[in-house]
């Protein structure tokens, strides 16, 4: 067990600010497992420091003298990133014009630390593992069996048990990642620890900008304390240089604190809500799926106009006029009395069948030319999807990373869409 004078020297060598009993914890486990070779799964929301803790095994460990480098798994296109950690041979994909080293065979004898592990692809996770079991690794375009002796320290800001339960993260690479699991707070779980930091980044950005530095009166001291920071200490780091360049007045009340405090609520709409039955989660929701949801609901507000605007007919506040004019949309008239019944029946909105004006109301019939339609749309869509895609590779080249930004979507989805439509570059 360190002592109090042990843990605040380290946090004093890492830059780790704080006092709180979750914090100091985190501290204890990574340098009891530092010395060791074990493999660490850090955890902890976005911006609450895992990468520091990596740097602190790295450091207390014998490899400190070997390389350290961290990769971020979310930010390598799905087609690049077995070479990037692995490397690739001459010609084996178009591109592959010299041979290249990846950061497992330049890192030997150091330190990997994979960040958003739980973004990396199912294919790279089976290399990874064997990296892992056996110390093996094939480059890309290679067959021969390459020895690489690294640590690797990865982290999460996911549930990765909830991934391996939806088949999106491997489970055998789940229990030999977590072999040291470590546990880093969120900002609003280490209660006066957030005060220190305002002061640290205060003084930090006094001195950047040469003015005097901040202070939060009482009010807005315990203001601050009551937030929940979702951004954790990259969002307060934030904040603190908005409020150092932006307020006059160096000493802060709650009052001007809460002007740079955002709201913790969604002001956009929900496009996508996965029902119980839904194994994804809303960000893998193609476009095509958003595309289709907007429709529906399109659909339903038509609907829901249409029953207005008969209301409104049946009532005296309209002419009856306007859906005699307007056949297209509210349906063919029915002049026989037992088809307006069945048709009555039918609607989900019952209408007096003494008016054949309203009786002609046909809701299945529109339902089903508006999902015909839909079909079609969908197979245009894929079409056109296509069509822009060539159009947008032409045009640079067949340089993805510029054809991306151009249709402006991820180098990663342009990647899956030329894969999707056998599109020959």
């Amino acid at each position: 067990m360190l002592q109090e004078s042990e843990i605040q020297s380290i946090k004093q060598r890492f830059g780790i600010i704080g006092n709180s009993a979750a914090l100091n914890h985190a501290i204890q486990v990574a340098v009891q497992v530092a010395p060791t070779d074990m493999t660490v799964l850090i955890t902890g929301e976005s911006g609450s420091g895992k990468e520091s803790f990596s740097k602190i095994i790295h450091q207390l460990s014998a490899r400190k003298h070997g390389k350290f480098i961290a990769i971020n798994c979310g930010a390598i296109p799905e087609g690049t990133i077995d070479s990037e950690l692995f490397g690739h041979e001459k010609g084996s994909f178009t591109g592959a014009h010299e041979a290249r080293k990846g950061y497992f065979e330049v890192t030997d004898g150091g330190t990997i630390f994979l960040d958003e592990i739980g973004e990396m692809p199912l294919g790279t996770q089976a290399r990874l593992l064997r990296v892992l079991e056996n110390g093996e690794f094939i480059k890309v375009g290679s067959s021969k069996v390459q020895k690489t002796n690294v640590r690797v320290v990865a982290a999460t800001n996911v549930n990765l048990l909830e991934s391996v339960e939806k088949n999106r993260f491997r489970q055998d690479l789940y229990y030999r990642l977590n072999t040291v699991p470590i546990y880093v707070p969120a900002l609003r779980e280490r209660g006066s620890d957030v005060l220190l930091l305002f002061r640290k980044f205060a003084s930090d950005f006094a001195e950047k900008y040469k003015v005097k530095p901040v202070k939060l009166m009482d009010d807005a001291a315990v203001t601050i304390q009551k937030y929940r920071f979702p951004g954790n200490i990259r969002q307060l780091k934030n904040l603190v240089e908005q409020i150092s360049v932006l307020e006059m007045d160096r000493n802060i009340m709650a009052e001007t604190l809460l002007k740079y405090l955002p709201q913790e609520s969604n002001y956009l709409p929900a496009l996508y809500q996965p029902s119980e039955r839904d194994d994804r989660s809303a960000h893998e929701m193609s476009e095509r799926e958003i595309l289709y949801k907007l429709l529906f609901d399109m659909k339903k507000d038509l609907n829901d106009l249409k029953k207005v605007v008969y209301d409104s007919a049946k009532n005296g506040q309209l002419d009856p006029g306007i859906i005699k004019g307007n056949q297209d949309l509210f349906g063919t008239m029915q002049e026989d009395a037992s088809e307006s019944d069945k048709d009555q029946k039918k609607s989900p909105y019952p209408l007096d069948s003494g008016n054949n004006i309203y009786d002609d109301y046909e809701e299945e019939k529109i339902e089903d030319i508006v999902h015909e339609t839909e079909q079609d749309d969908s197979l245009s869509l894929e079409k056109k999807e296509k069509e822009l895609i060539i159009k947008a590779l032409r045009k640079n080249n067949n340089k993805r990373k510029q054809a991306a930004h151009d249709l402006g979507i991820s180098e990663r989805t342009l990647y899956r869409k030329i894969k999707q439509y056998d599109i020959t570059e």
